[in-house]
């Protein structure tokens, strides 16, 4: 269930991203659920290699670089997906920023509740 949460939440992270930022299209509800998929499969796979291959350059810049590298990870969804198109290298960095923000919010209020014990 927590995938299938996660899943909706990136979906509507990048309707919302989509709506917000003119660079950023996305074409139709496949382009939609496909873009989400793409996102959290890149997350997930590609992510953790690329953090750590590049960490020596993110220290040198004091972190500004994982920005670049959200942005690049944000691009290379929109090209695998049809219909999920970006206008250029900003537009995916801000989209990816916006993206992240939107989640981060949906995600803390979609939290599951933990039940209270009596004592």
């Amino acid at each position: 269930m927590n995938l299938l949460r996660s899943w909706a939440v990136n979906a509507a992270a990048l309707y919302v991203t989509a709506r917000l930022l003119d660079g950023v299209r996305v074409e139709g509800v496949e382009a939609l659920i496909g873009g989400a998929l793409a996102i959290g499969l890149i997350n997930a796979l590609v992510r953790p290699i690329l953090r750590f291959v590049t960490f020596p350059i993110t220290v040198l810049t004091l972190g500004l670089f994982y920005f670049v590298l959200n942005g690049l990870m944000f691009h290379l969804a929109a090209s695998l997906i049809p219909g999920f198109a970006l206008e250029g290298f900003v537009a995916a960095i801000l989209g990816a920023l916006v993206m992240s923000v939107v989640a981060t919010v949906l995600h803390v209020f979609l939290k599951p509740r933990k039940k209270q014990r009596d004592r």
